[in-house]
């Protein structure tokens, strides 16, 4: 049987002001994404260590952040469910970061610990916001509407990472002399505006969206509700066994999202190593990515209504594989751009879909809890690219053999996804 969806209906009108709300917050996090490959990166690794602890203690903030945020998506996800409480996990997570952004962009660069500790509580708290988040869209959307919300959802996001960034680079190109900044204080300016950004357009979302199951009768004190999310992490395990299909896509998902994340981390570091892109540049290459995403992303939401969401989810990882063969060829900056924007087209589509599943093979009144285990399998995951990467490289003394080297995780990603029955998976979620 075809796993294509039935004929889209449209969502009450109602509806929509949900669907706006939380969406914004793809647009408030955003600026997160592409201000912390260019600013946070040129502020840690150029301004407070200037030499070869610069770049490790980027990767191994990151790193923590997202180790962290593995051990506590599962447990955030259970509690969120456990209290009917997304939407207050959300306004911790969602303004915590903004917070740890502002404090970051307040530490004194010569201050190097202080501006890291931020730095790793702004990254966890991002991750962390993604489970309530992601639980959220089930909830507001139906079957027929999930593929269209949630890529729209993302090309928002793909709009309201590009502006902080255009602001910046303006800033950067034209502007450091009419404001009298040093380099150090542009990228403060840059981190400051990315916490004031994300912090106020999560706004609307915290303001309209509310858990659509009643609360219980008694809350649960913090250690109650910690000991049964803790409890619940590993029923989770369990139950996730009873949902063969969900349980073979997450297994894929872990694979190929590996590979996404590692391509998105280091592609800036190769562009500037071996390839001597400026810091201008960066600028530019990120900002078309971001804009050419955007139609991307709704173009991939499009299509799967249309084609169905296994078929487009396979044609974007099979782009996915073409990208490390072509890295080989690539020997000047005009070749990386064609590159990045054709990787551009399904990067958010891809993840787009991939959530758009999820939602579809989710059990209903668990999705805070199966979008938590969600979340901590790529996690968990994640590092495994970056230290392929990282040792193919050392091995190799070539970025592209090590680029080359994430054809592993496409191809199992693929493979594993092929094998996922969809319409199987929406009877075993909805009996």
């Amino acid at each position: 049987m075809s796993d294509r969806l039935p004929a889209p209906s449209s969502p009450r009108r109602s509806s929509w002001t949900a669907v706006f709300a939380w969406a914004m917050y793809d647009w408030a996090n955003s600026a997160y994404s592409t201000l912390l490959i260019t600013v946070v990166l040129h502020y840690v690794q150029e301004i407070v260590l200037p030499d070869r602890r610069g770049p490790a203690a980027f990767a191994w903030g990151i790193g923590s952040a997202m180790f962290a945020a593995a051990l506590l998506s599962p447990l955030v996800g259970a509690a969120a469910d456990a209290n009917r409480s997304k939407r207050r996990w959300l306004a911790v997570t969602a303004l915590g970061g903004s917070a740890a952004a502002l404090g970051m962009a307040a530490a004194p660069p010569d201050q190097p610990w202080l501006v890291l500790a931020a730095f790793v509580a702004m990254g966890l708290c991002f991750e962390l916001s993604l489970v309530p988040y992601n639980g959220f869209l089930p909830e507001i959307t139906t079957e027929a509407t999930i593929n269209r919300v949630s890529a729209f959802g993302f090309a928002l996001g793909y709009l309201g990472g590009a502006i902080p960034l255009a602001l910046i680079w303006l800033i950067v190109d034209r502007g450091r002399g009419a404001f009298g900044l040093s380099e150090a204080g542009v990228d403060r300016l840059g981190i400051l505006l990315l916490g004031a950004w994300w912090g106020a357009f999560s706004l609307p979302a915290l303001w309209v969206l509310r858990d659509r199951q009643p609360p219980p009768d008694r809350r649960a004190t913090w250690t109650q509700t910690w000991r049964t999310a803790a409890g619940q992490v590993g029923r989770t395990l369990v139950h996730v066994r009873q949902f063969p299909q969900l349980m073979l896509f997450l297994v894929g998902f872990l694979f190929y999202n590996d590979g996404i994340q590692t391509v998105i981390t280091q592609s800036n570091t190769l562009a500037s190593k071996e390839l001597q892109f400026s810091i201008h540049e960066l600028f530019a290459l990120v900002l078309a990515i971001q804009l050419v995403a955007l139609p991307g992303s709704l173009l991939v939401g499009w299509l799967s209504d249309r084609v169905g969401q296994k078929p487009v989810l396979l044609g974007c990882l099979a782009v996915w594989v073409a990208l490390p063969l072509t890295a080989l060829v690539v020997h000047n900056k005009t070749t990386f751009w064609v590159l990045g924007l054709a990787l551009a087209l399904v990067l958010g589509g891809t993840q787009s879909v991939g959530r758009a599943i999820m939602g579809v093979l989710t059990p209903r009144r668990r999705e805070a809890e199966f979008f938590g285990f969600f979340n901590v399998s790529g996690k968990a995951a994640s590092v495994l690219g970056v230290v392929q990467f990282g040792a193919v490289m050392m091995a190799t003394g070539n970025a592209r053999w090590a680029a080359v080297s994430l054809l592993v995780f496409f191809l199992i990603g693929g493979a594993l996804v092929w094998r996922v029955d969809l319409t199987e998976g929406r009877r075993q979620a909805d009996p």
